[in-house]
């Protein structure tokens, strides 16, 4: 690893006591006005598992993983990503665990118009300073991986939505997360395109190794996780509850 890299430094634990990627504990969210959004959340997410979580629009859904980013606060309960809990660090420190540690999928795409395919999946690399050549190298591997193959000088004006999914699936890969967070990947995409990008999705988060924490409103989006779960007034119960 580079020397250039900063990371978080993460506690030692035994080999007997890996902690799950994610951990939640009694976790709750109101919204002004005093609203409970979700309140005692438990969850554990195990390296290499892939989580789905369900529900309706204004159940909490985006909030929820923006407390597990560390972008929002909970008011109640803790989140733990690889053995380290959001609450003990600073707001500097838990910057540098979204960027080392984490990788985001989200709806709108968030793919910079002015960059290339190639810059916009760097972005990552270049944040942890990574050197130019590693992470054009790195760039280009992830680009072919989705399918892209040669289109690392285009603009985002030049690809369809399905495309521009893609490119943020690599984009989200690119820095080898040991967390992927993916809000509603395919709600802006019709429903073959969108059933191709999840599961181009689930294939490279499954080779990448990396936890998961998928939230849908889509059936067929979540039908490849390892877990379904729904978010409702209960907390997060097993989607036949």
């Amino acid at each position: 690893m580079s020397s250039a890299v900063r990371r978080v430094r993460l506690p030692r634990m035994p080999a007997s006591a890996v902690p799950p990627m994610l951990s939640l504990t009694a976790l709750a969210k109101a919204v002004p006005g005093g609203r409970i959004l979700f309140q005692g959340l438990e969850l554990t997410v195990a390296p290499g598992e892939l989580v789905a979580i369900m529900g309706e629009s204004g159940v909490g859904k985006s909030t929820l993983l923006n407390v597990v980013a560390g972008l929002d606060r909970p008011d109640f309960g803790s989140v733990t990503i690889d053995g380290v809990s959001l609450e003990s660090l600073s707001d500097d420190e838990r910057t540098l665990v979204r960027r080392d540690r984490l990788g985001f999928v989200f709806q709108a795409f968030h793919i910079l118009p002015h960059l290339t395919l190639a810059q916009n999946v760097a972005l990552p690399l270049v944040l942890q300073h990574a050197p130019a050549r590693q992470a054009a190298l790195r760039a280009s591997a992830m680009l072919d991986a989705v399918g892209l193959e040669g289109r690392g000088g285009d603009y985002p004006r030049q690809l369809s939505g399905g495309e521009l999914q893609r490119v943020a699936i690599a984009r989200a890969l690119v820095h080898r997360p040991a967390l992927i967070l993916a809000d509603e990947p395919t709600g802006n995409l019709d429903p073959e395109t969108a059933q191709r990008v999840m599961g181009l999705f689930i294939a490279q988060v499954r080779e990448s190794g990396a936890a998961a924490l998928l939230v849908t409103h889509s059936e067929v989006a979540a039908a490849s996780a390892d877990r379904i779960l729904r978010l409702n007034g209960k907390g997060l119960t097993d989607r036949r509850g």
